[in-house]
């Protein structure tokens, strides 16, 4: 059940991952990348954390619901446009992962307007797609800072992070779709 609290511990953190997000974005563009990466893993803690308390604790709430994917998606799309223009990532990714958000968000809006309500919860490969994201981000900033070479992992794993965010991008578009064509048959 979620509520209408505001300060929960879950919320509280979601909020800190929001305040970091500048520094981190900052630690990026001046190329201070292990201060960077460092961050990003705080950060990505504190994304599961913030989940597993609300789960646990039972605060789950109408903000955290709102703001922990929002966080999410500034902190991923921030990362990788910088790693991006800076050549660590190639941009077609980049603008694919933002694309998928776009529609998605569109789709919602579209959704809501069309509706009234609506109350999304990620499907399991949308939940999968963010996790592969939040890894090849990791995997990028190591990059970056020379722990790790490019090949022979990176060609293989972009296309699997490709079909995700397709893949999780049409599952949406196909099940939002047809709840909205259900809703019309209905009305």
């Amino acid at each position: 059940m979620r509520s209408n609290r505001v300060l929960t511990v879950p919320n509280l953190i979601t909020f800190a991952r929001l305040g970091l997000l500048p520094v981190l974005l900052w630690m990026l563009a001046i190329r201070e990348y292990e201060i960077a990466f460092w961050l990003f893993v705080a950060a990505s803690l504190g994304d599961g954390l913030d989940g597993w308390l609300a789960r646990k604790l039972d605060q789950m709430s109408r903000l955290g619901a709102l703001l922990d994917p929002i966080a999410d998606k500034l902190t991923i799309l921030g990362i990788a446009w910088i790693l991006a223009t800076e050549g660590i990532l190639p941009v077609w990714i980049v603008a694919l992962m933002s694309l998928r958000d776009l529609i998605i968000v569109a789709g919602a809006l579209a959704y809501r307007q069309a509706v009234g309500t609506l109350e999304m919860a990620p499907s399991r490969l949308s939940k999968l797609n963010t996790v592969l994201e939040f890894l090849l981000l990791a995997l990028a900033l190591m990059l970056a800072n020379r722990w790790i070479a490019a090949e022979p992992w990176l060609t293989p794993y972009l296309a699997v992070v490709t079909f995700t965010i397709v893949g999780s991008g049409a599952q949406y578009v196909w099940v939002w779709g047809n709840k909205a064509k259900d809703h019309a048959d209905r009305h």
